[in-house]
């Protein structure tokens, strides 16, 4: 039996991306910054914002978010992140919580739900493999991203 392989619109050749991502807040909530480190083959490319009034898991989001919404090209991302807030979301709650509604399994609302629908969206542009890494343990492009997060925080409150 011969397979043919269909092509739906997305290319079949994807770039390969990697995402190291970090979101940090000055009191929580508090101001707060993100940052993002991009690599896709030769390319490196460094992200950073500020938010004067925020908490720790919505910057942890805006990262990913970041990161994602600026590629521009259906690509293969791998995402490193040090918050098993966003992993898990991604990886276990979200099927659920789109199932009930944007509800928690309690029934209670999702918070941040404006960045999760967002990070749901950009997300479903590419083929996304989420990875959770031991914040300050020594990874290269986590630190980055995080030093670019607090960066954000001192830049943007001057």
């Amino acid at each position: 039996m011969m397979r043919r392989s269909v092509n739906y619109g997305v290319s079949m050749v994807q770039k390969k991306v990697t995402l190291y991502t970090d979101g940090a807040c000055s009191g929580n909530p508090g101001p707060g910054g993100w940052g993002v480190v991009l690599i896709s083959g030769k390319h490196h490319k460094q992200l950073a914002g500020y938010d004067p009034d925020t908490t720790n898991n919505r910057m942890e989001l805006m990262a990913a978010i970041q990161g994602l919404e600026i590629l521009k090209s259906h690509s293969k991302v791998d995402i490193y992140t040090d918050s098993k807030y966003v992993k898990q979301g991604m990886d276990e709650w979200l099927i659920d919580w789109k199932r009930l509604g944007w509800r928690t399994k309690s029934r209670s609302p999702v918070k941040n739900i404006d960045l999760w629908k967002r990070l749901d969206e950009v997300a479903q542009k590419h083929h996304v493999q989420w990875y959770w890494v031991k914040g300050h343990s020594g990874c290269e492009g986590n630190e980055l991203a995080d030093q670019l997060a607090r960066e954000a925080i001192v830049s943007g409150q001057k």
